[in-house]
């Protein structure tokens, strides 16, 4: 203990009566444990002024790859997306394209309308009517009707309406109306719509009557 004691009198002594001005004369323990200080010092401001700021800019740096990560799958997403929708809009544009080879041009509608009277004839049916009626044209296409009336048995009118059905164009039957007649004989009534696509005049006249009825109603 005596010795223990004398080692710690000894480095006390050691650090009283230090020159601060002149801590080059100071003895080996005081100017060891300023040197370690002064490391310490160094090493405190070099994280502050250094690796402090090193950090935030790694934060940063970290942040901003999540941003990238979550911008590049969202990216992914969208080009799936798109693949998805291309393949869609041309399965549209194949089943609209479709649609249009059913639908007769203005010159082709006298042939149309012959197609269905023959279908009646072929079938061994008589016409007691067969009037088209007026055209209505709508935004991309015209509607004919025709006022049919034709006379024949159960399996012939059925199987005309079966031939209407598979024409080329395309052709329905509304209103229809089956009444039984002389000798059992029966009668259909119906009204045929067919369907036939604008030609450019009738395209740029739809156009104008749009853009008309958009002025009058902003109008409004």
């Amino acid at each position: 203990m005596a010795d223990l004691a004398n080692i710690s009198d000894a480095v006390a002594s050691q650090f009283r009566g230090l020159n601060a001005r002149n801590p080059g004369q100071w003895p080996l323990i005081p100017r060891i444990f300023a040197a370690l200080a002064v490391m310490l010092a160094v090493i405190a401001l070099g994280w502050f002024m250094y690796w402090d700021g090193q950090l935030t800019e790694l934060e940063s740096g970290e942040q901003e790859e999540i941003k990238l990560r979550e911008a590049y799958t969202s990216k992914v997403q969208q080009a799936v997306n798109l693949v998805a929708l291309r393949k869609q809009k041309e399965e549209v544009g194949e089943f609209v394209a479709s649609l249009e080879k059913q639908l007769p041009s203005k010159a082709e509608m006298d042939a149309l309308l012959s197609d269905i009277n023959q279908s009646g004839l072929g079938r061994g049916l008589q016409f007691e009517l067969f009037k088209p009626g007026q055209v209505v044209v709508k935004d991309y296409y015209a509607e004919q009707p025709i006022d049919i009336k034709v006379v024949g048995n159960y399996h012939d009118i059925g199987a005309f309406t079966s031939d209407i059905a598979s024409l080329p164009r395309i052709v329905t039957l509304n209103n229809m109306n089956i009444s039984t007649g002389k000798d059992g004989v029966l009668a259909l009534e119906a009204i045929a719509k067919t369907f036939r696509y604008l030609d450019k005049d009738e395209v740029e006249t739809q156009r104008k009557m749009a853009t008309a009825d958009k002025k009058n109603g902003a109008k409004k």
